[in-house]
C-alpha cells in the first residue's frame, strides 16, 4: 500500500508529464488504483460509499473488495426482476398506458407478434373449475386475437361503406362490432344524418347557417330523453316540424322534430333501406339487420357531462373520456315507455361512446362481458317469467360501472369468476331497488317500464340461483355436450368463423355502396389505401376481397363490351382479374358472358368447361341465408379448407356464389336480356354454364352438340338432388327460352308455366314470354 509520501510524490510527477497535452489542467490530481494497476475504468453515475479495494490473493490472482461494477450487476439483476414482477402484476395497468384503444391495428399487430398469447396464461389458474370455464367460454366467444379482429373487420368495412356514403354515416353496433360473435347476434347498423346539427344551447349556433339546427332540452323527468328545438332552418322545404306550448296569438312559436315525421322523411329518402319499422329501427324482411335512422350531437347533453370528471380509480383511461367527449352523443328517434304521448321526446344514445368503451376492455373484460350475455340467454331467458325483464345493455352497463369501481388489475384471466360475480352482485343490488342507473346519466332509471316491486322477486331468485351455483353450475346449464362447436380444435376452426362472419357482412355491405358506380370507384379507393397501412394478414385479405367484390359491381355497369373502344376492353379485364378471385366458378361464368357477347364463342366453351369442372353442389353458397343449418355449412366449409390457406385460396377452392346478372347489366346475353328489364336476375353457376353452351353452340350451328347442351341443361333444371329454391324459377325461364331457341314452343310454353307456379321467388318475365309464346300459337 502506498505511503502519503509516496501517494504525493508519484502523482506530482504525472501531473507534470500531463501539462504539456492539457494547459488548462494545473491542479494536483490524485492516482487511484485503477491507474496503478491498470485495470480498466466504466462509467457509473451513482455515488460510491467506499473506493474498490485491490489485493493479491495468494495464486497470484488479484482480489478486489467494495466492487462497483460488480455491485452495479447485482443491482440490476434485483432492479430487473422487481421490474419483471411488477410487469406481470399490473400488465393490464401497463397494457392500458400503451394501447387504451385495443381495437387499433397496432394492438392487433403486437397479438399476432405476442409468442405467449392467451395459452400461457393457464398456469395462472389455481382450480381446475377455473380453468375449465374459461377453455369453454374461449371455445364459445373467441380468443382475444379472435375478437379483435372482428372488432377490425366492421371498423374497416364501416371505412369502406362511409367513403361512398354523402351526408349520412354508418356505424356498426351492438354485440357484433363489439368482436362478440354469439349464436344469435345481429347485425346492427345506425344511420347518422349530417344533414342537422344538435347544440346544447342557443349561444352553440354556428355562422353562417349551414344545416338545421336543433337545440337539445332534456327533461327531469325523463333525463334519458330530449326535445329538439329548431333554432335555424336552413330552407322551407326541409324536414316538417310541429308546434307545442303555442296558445293563440303567440308571434314566438318553439318549434319541435317530431319522431314520426323524421322516420317518413328519411324512409322516403333511402330506398335501399326495405322492411318492418320495429321501434326506432327498421328491421329488413329476414330480421337479421336492425338499420337505426338517428342524429348526431357533437356536444354531451347537460346532464352527462359530470360523467367525465366523476370520481373513478383507472378505467376508463383518460384517452378513451377525451375521445368520448369529443364525440358527443347520438338521438334516436324513440321515446320512453312510460309515458303514452312521446312523439316529440327523443332517446339519448351513447352508444359510440359505449363502443369505445368496450375497445378499451381487456381480454377478461371482453369474456366477462361474453359470461354475461352467455347467462342471459341460457339461464335467465329460458325462465318464461323472466326473460323478457333482462337484456344485455343492462348487463353490459353493470360492467361499465364494475370496471369503473374497482382497480383494473382485478381484472385478471384467474379472477374471471370472480369478475363476474362482482357484476351479478351489481344487477342483484338494482334489481332489489329497481333501479338500473345509466352509465352516462345515473338520473336515469333504465328499468322503468320493465322493472317494479311487482315482477323483480321471481327476476332475485333466478340471478341468485345463478350466484349460488358457482363456476360448477355455469358450466353445466351454459356449456352443455351438445352446444359445443365440432369443428376441431380451437386454433384449427377459429378461420373458419371469422370467414362466415365476413361472408354474412358482405352482402349488406355491397348493397349500400353500389348505387351508383362513382360510389363504388370510391369504395375501390379506400381497400387500396386501407391495403398500405393495415398490417393484420386476414384484415389484408378483406381488403382485396372486398376490392374484388366491388369489381364485380363495377364491371355490370361499364358500357356494353361490345362496342370498339379499346379503353372499355382493357377496363373490362382490369376489373374481371379482380373478379375471378372472389370464388371457384361464377366470376369465371361472368367472364365468360363477356367472351359471349362480343361473340368470341370458342373462348366461352373454354370457360364453361373449366367451370363445370371446378363446379361441386357442396361448396359454400356465401351469398345465401346463413341462418338455416349454420352448423352443416361449417363442417363442409372446414373439410374443403385448411388454416394454412390464404383467404383468397379459400374462396377460390371451397365456395361459390349464384351467377349474379344486375339489372340491365351489359354482360347479359342478348337471348336473356328480358330476364333483367325488370330487375336483378341469379341463377345457379352449373345452369348458367349449360345454358352459355347452348347458346354457343347456336350460334355456331353446330346442331348436334346444341342438342346434347340442351338435353344437359333439362336434366340439371329438373335434378331434385340439389336445387336452389331462390332461383328455380329463374332456371326453369332459361330452359324455357333455349327450348324456344331451339324451336320446341310446347317445352318452352310447359317451362314458362311452370316457373309461374313456383312457391317462392318468381321469375317476372316467365309471364311476358309465355304471353308471346300463346299469342304466335294463335
Amino acid at each position: 500500500m502506498l505511503t502519503y509520501q509516496s501517494y504525493r510524490h508519484h502523482g506530482w510527477n504525472l501531473q507534470k508529464q500531463r501539462r504539456s497535452d492539457d494547459v488548462n489542467h494545473v491542479t494536483m490530481t490524485k492516482t487511484t488504483y485503477w491507474e496503478i494497476y491498470g485495470v480498466k475504468r466504466f462509467p457509473y453515475r451513482g455515488q460510491r460509499k467506499y473506493t474498490p479495494s485491490l489485493y493479491q490473493s495468494f495464486d497470484g490472482g488479484m482480489i478486489i473488495r467494495n466492487d462497483g461494477f460488480g455491485l452495479t450487476i447485482r443491482q440490476f439483476e434485483r432492479v430487473f426482476q422487481a421490474c419483471l414482477e411488477r410487469r406481470k402484476t399490473r400488465e393490464q395497468w401497463i397494457l392500458n398506458l400503451r394501447y387504451p384503444d385495443k381495437s387499433s391495428k397496432e394492438y392487433l399487430e403486437y397479438l399476432e407478434n405476442c409468442t405467449d398469447r392467451n395459452g400461457g396464461n393457464l398456469h395462472w389458474f389455481n382450480h381446475q373449475r377455473e380453468k375449465n370455464l374459461y377453455e369453454h367460454l374461449v371455445k364459445t366467444v373467441g380468443t382475444e386475437i379472435e375478437i379483435r379482429t372482428r372488432q377490425r373487420l366492421f371498423i374497416i368495412q364501416d371505412m369502406i361503406v362511409n367513403a361512398c356514403l354523402t351526408n349520412v354515416q354508418q356505424i356498426s353496433s351492438g354485440s357484433l362490432s363489439e368482436g362478440l360473435d354469439l349464436p344469435g347476434s345481429d347485425m346492427d347498423i345506425m344511420h347518422v344524418t349530417h344533414s342537422a346539427d344538435v347544440i346544447p344551447n342557443d349561444k352553440s349556433i354556428k355562422q353562417p347557417i349551414q344545416n338545421n339546427t336543433f337545440v337539445m332540452e332534456t327533461d327531469t323527468d325523463f333525463p334519458g330523453f330530449t326535445r329538439l328545438r329548431m333554432v335555424a332552418r336552413l330552407n322551407e322545404n326541409t324536414i316538417d316540424l310541429i308546434c307545442l306550448d303555442c296558445p293563440p296569438g303567440t308571434y314566438t312559436c318553439k318549434r319541435y322534430l317530431e319522431i314520426d315525421r323524421f322516420h317518413n322523411f328519411y324512409t322516403e329518402r333511402f330506398p335501399n333501406l326495405k322492411g318492418v319499422i320495429h321501434g326506432p329501427c327498421i328491421t329488413d324482411q329476414k330480421q337479421t339487420i336492425d338499420v337505426v335512422l338517428c342524429l348526431h350531437s357533437t356536444y354531451l347533453p347537460d346532464n352527462a357531462i359530470t360523467w367525465a370528471s366523476r370520481h373513478r380509480l383507472q378505467w376508463p383511461p383518460n384517452f378513451v373520456i377525451e375521445r368520448i367527449l369529443n364525440y358527443g352523443c347520438l338521438i334516436v328517434p324513440i321515446g320512453p315507455k312510460t309515458v303514452q304521448i312521446r312523439n316529440n321526446l327523443w332517446r339519448l344514445s351513447f352508444s359510440v361512446a359505449e363502443k369505445i368503451l368496450v375497445y378499451s376492455f381487456d381480454f377478461t373484460q371482453l369474456l366477462c362481458y361474453g359470461l354475461l350475455k352467455l347467462s342471459l340467454k341460457r339461464i335467465i331467458n329460458t325462465n318464461d317469467d323472466t326473460k323478457d325483464l333482462l337484456c344485455s345493455y343492462f348487463l353490459k352497463t353493470a360492467l361499465f360501472w364494475v370496471s369503473e369501481e374497482v382497480d383494473i388489475d382485478t381484472f385478471q384471466l384467474s379472477k374471471l369468476y370472480f369478475c363476474f360475480s362482482l357484476c351479478l352482485d351489481k344487477l342483484i343490488s338494482w334489481v332489489k331497488a329497481c333501479y338500473c342507473p345509466n352509465y352516462f346519466i345515473p338520473e336515469h332509471n333504465m328499468f322503468l317500464g320493465k322493472i317494479n316491486q311487482l315482477n323483480n322477486n321471481i327476476l332475485l331468485h333466478v340471478l341468485e340461483s345463478v350466484k349460488y351455483g358457482g363456476i360448477d353450475g355455469l358450466l353445466h346449464n351454459l356449456f352443455p355436450p351438445d352446444n359445443l362447436c365440432s369443428l376441431g380444435t380451437l386454433s384449427e376452426s377459429s378461420f373458419v368463423l371469422l370467414d362466415f362472419l365476413l361472408f354474412r357482412n358482405k352482402c349488406f355491405m355491397i348493397d349500400t355502396i353500389t348505387s351508383a358506380i362513382s360510389n363504388c370507384y370510391k369504395a375501390c379507393l379506400c381497400c387500396k389505401s386501407l391495403l398500405k397501412s393495415e398490417s393484420s394478414t386476414f384484415i389484408n385479405d378483406v381488403c382485396r376481397f372486398f376490392n374484388n367484390t366491388i369489381s364485380h359491381e363495377i364491371a355490370q355497369r361499364l358500357p356494353p363490351p361490345n362496342t370498339t373502344a379499346n379503353t372499355i376492353h382493357k377496363c373490362y379485364h382490369t376489373h374481371f382479374k379482380h373478379i375471378i378471385k372472389i370464388d371457384a366458378v361464377s366470376g369465371w361464368l361472368l367472364y365468360a358472358s363477356l367472351y359471349y357477347v362480343t361473340r368470341q364463342f370458342d373462348a366461352t366453351l373454354e370457360i364453361t368447361d373449366y367451370v363445370l369442372s371446378k363446379w361441386s353442389p357442396y361448396m359454400l353458397f356465401i351469398d345465401s341465408d346463413f341462418n338455416n343449418d349454420m352448423i352443416k355449412q361449417k363442417i363442409i366449409y372446414r373439410q374443403n379448407v385448411h388454416a394454412s390457406m390464404t383467404l383468397n385460396e379459400r374462396l377460390t377452392i371451397a365456395t361459390v356464389q349464384h351467377v349474379h346478372y344486375r339489372q340491365h347489366s351489359s354482360l347479359i346475353p342478348e337471348e336473356l336480356q328480358l330476364e333483367t328489364e325488370f330487375g336483378d336476375m341469379n341463377i345457379l353457376p352449373n345452369i348458367m354454364s349449360r345454358c352459355l353452351k347452348f347458346l354457343c353452340y347456336h350460334h355456331l350451328s353446330d346442331i348436334s352438340n346444341r342438342q346434347r347442351a340442351l338435353r344437359d341443361l333439362y336434366s340439371t333444371v329438373k335434378d331434385k338432388s340439389y336445387r336452389s329454391l331462390n332461383t328455380e324459377s329463374n332456371a326453369l325461364t332459361i330452359l324455357g327460352v333455349c327450348c324456344e331457341i331451339s324451336g320446341d314452343k310446347d317445352m318452352a310454353y310447359q317451362c314458362y308455366d311452370e316457373a309461374l307456379q313456383s312457391d317462392h321467388h318468381i321469375c317476372l318475365s316467365a309471364e311476358t314470354r309465355r304471353s308471346k309464346l300463346f299469342d304466335l300459337n294463335l
